[in-house]
């Protein structure tokens, strides 16, 4: 599941990801916010935080959040996964040198400080 959360600057879309992520997450959450945001700024920054109860995401979700990046590549200023998932994490740094965007991993633990960062402008 995809839960929108609050607290954020209107530039940037947090969410948290628990259980399983379905395309039909992407489809009824993520891609709808994204767009809004996107309709009022011209650039925006992600805040994923992967909780603990995080079961997987399905392939046609991959495949969904892998469009939705390639597709806005250049309105992304910031992204920020908070996990404790450490092959999640690791890919995080990994892809970090190839975006455009600013893009760091976070513990859970450190989740206020990864708010913070995101808020930056």
């Amino acid at each position: 599941m995809i839960e929108l959360l609050e607290g954020f600057p209107d530039d940037v879309v947090a969410i948290a990801f628990t259980g399983e992520i379905t395309r039909k997450d992407y489809e009824m959450v993520l891609i709808p916010a994204v767009e809004k945001a996107l309709k009022t700024h011209d650039k925006i920054s992600i805040y994923y935080e992967i909780r603990t109860d995080f079961a997987g995401v399905d392939p046609t979700a991959a495949w969904e959040d892998f469009k939705l990046g390639m597709e806005h590549l250049s309105r992304w200023r910031r992204i920020a996964v908070v996990t404790d998932v450490e092959w999640i994490a690791n890919s995080v740094r990994f892809f970090a040198i190839m975006m455009p965007a600013e893009m760091k991993a976070f513990p859970l633990a450190d989740a206020p400080q990864a708010r913070e960062w995101i808020g930056r402008k």
